[in-house]
């Protein structure tokens, strides 16, 4: 391991401010940027940003290939933003996570660095790491500062009068619209150049180390630009209609900016600004078009805030501890058939085909397949939790985690155990020409209308008398719904207590 540096600033004749870029890959509303290019101008010296890639936390932590690839691609994208700006950007390997600090303060070594800025993160070992990287600069003479770029309001200011994190969203949701009316919602723009353009690298400088776990991400672009394209698009185009079109998975009617949030590529910042500017009264009027979007800002800001409360949530406990004498049933055939998109199912079905080959699912589908996983199959959530992470390309330990345990009804604010979705019910309510089924279950082209809602009185032979329409092609279903819903009464009525 590195050892400390001297209990000096560094000399001047090798001296820069550093910006540690994590999951904040923008140079627009990046306050630890702007701070950063405010501080190396007040003492004359270069910004210099950097990345760190830590393959075997990735691993553990089941970031996924075509996660791999969106990064990759991005981290890219930055560094022609940065150098534009004239700041030089430097890509550090560090495999053990643990090693992360001694690898930052090699770099403070060689580099000369000041000062250090970086966007604070919730997850429990890097809060960690910036507690030990905090006490390290103390003795190193380093300066440290952390700023807040993934939630509007820093986690664990908004709260009860009684000092408490809220535990439901509503009440939550109301404190933080009053918190964030007392002051206008003005995005960061993009600094201005801290000296002349550098050139643009011929090639990537920055690649995945192992090529070979990744997965093409191209139908995802990369860059603030596609980003903001994207946002101003929605905000222009949908967004008015967002309230009753979000939950048909065959509409263009969501946003698709997860994965730009997830690492930083647009702030929550500039959504709701976008918001407001189209309907300013959002904010304070619950029948407003742009309600329904805020909301959804505002239930990823909650569960991050929860995840800063309740740091257990990142070791897989449940929010609700009756959750932990639930006995799951946790077959490894029908995770298997739920993975793989073979339930027999077809809105469950052509939901997890859309993940496994897009790396995105709608929001609607990402609560029918929890649940049916979790309540028709009884396979233990963490299970879910953990595919979803990995197959999905805007993976975020604190909207995947809140959204599996708020299906599974283990969860803060969770729906209740005995709240079961019909997977028919849902296919007809929300897919009723069956378009998008037919797009991820190109064998069921052929299949009535009604068949392809009721795949239990027509595709099985399981539960009913061979159909006409029974294909080899496509499964029967895995579990009988009215059965599989008595079962999963049973076996979560230990919830019962706080339902």
């Amino acid at each position: 391991m590195s050892q400390p540096l001297p209990n000096h600033a560094p000399s001047r004749e090798k001296a820069c401010v550093a910006i540690w870029f994590r999951s904040d890959l923008r140079t627009s509303d990046n306050q630890a940027l702007w701070l950063a290019c405010e501080a190396a101008r007040a003492q004359g010296l270069p910004l210099r940003g950097f990345y760190i890639e830590t393959p075997a936390q990735w691993q553990q932590h089941s970031v996924g290939p075509m996660q791999l690839d969106f990064i990759e691609r991005s981290v890219n994208q930055l560094q022609r933003a940065l150098a534009s700006l004239g700041i030089a950007f430097d890509l550090l390997h560090c495999d053990d996570f643990s090693l992360v600090n001694a690898t930052v303060e090699a770099y403070c070594r060689r580099q000369g660095v000041r000062q250090i800025f970086a966007g604070r993160e919730v997850e429990i070992n890097e809060q960690r790491r910036d507690q030990a990287l905090a006490q390290l600069t103390r003795t190193t003479g380093v300066g440290l500062q952390f700023t807040d770029e993934h939630c509007l309001l820093p986690p664990g200011s908004v709260r009860t009068q009684g000092g408490e994190m809220y535990r439901v969203f509503t009440p939550f949701f109301r404190r933080w619209r009053e918190l964030l009316g007392r002051e206008a919602i003005t995005p960061l723009p993009v600094p201005a150049p801290l000296a002349p353009a550098l050139p643009e690298p011929a090639e990537l400088s920055f690649k995945v180390s192992n090529q070979g776990s990744k997965q093409d991400s191209h139908h995802w672009p990369v860059g603030e630009g596609a980003a903001r394209q994207r946002l101003d698009s929605f905000i222009a185009n949908q967004l008015a209609d967002y309230g009753q079109e979000r939950d048909f998975p065959a509409l263009d009617g969501t946003s698709c900016l997860s994965p730009y949030l997830a690492f930083g590529i647009l702030s929550p910042r500039q959504c709701v600004a976008a918001l407001l500017n189209r309907f300013p009264e959002a904010m304070a009027e619950d029948n407003s078009p742009g309600r329904s979007w805020l909301a959804e800002l505002a239930w990823r800001e909650f569960y991050r805030h929860l995840l800063h409360a309740w740091p257990q949530l990142c070791m897989g406990r449940n929010f609700n501890s009756l959750g932990d004498d639930i006995v799951w049933r946790n077959d490894p055939q029908e995770f298997a058939a739920w993975c793989e998109g073979r339930t027999g199912y077809p809105l469950v079905d052509a939901a997890m085909r859309q993940l496994n080959q897009t790396g995105w699912m709608h929001n609607r589908l990402r609560m029918v397949t929890a649940s049916f996983l979790t309540k028709h199959l009884l396979v233990d959530w963490r299970w879910g939790e953990q595919y979803f992470r990995r197959a999905l390309i805007d993976g975020d330990l604190a909207a995947n985690n809140g959204g599996w345990q708020w299906s599974a009804g283990t969860g803060c604010d969770a729906q209740p155990y005995f709240r079961i979705f019909n997977p028919m019910s849902q296919s007809e309510k929300f897919d009723p020409d069956a378009s998008f089924i037919r797009r991820y279950l190109p064998e069921l082209a052929h299949w009535p209308l009604k068949q392809i809602h009721h795949p239990g009185t027509a595709a099985s032979s399981r539960f009913t008398e061979p159909s006409l329409f029974a294909t080899a092609a496509y499964p029967p279903p895995i579990v009988e719904h009215s059965a599989a819903r008595q079962r999963a009464l049973t076996a979560l009525a230990v919830l019962k207590k706080s339902a």
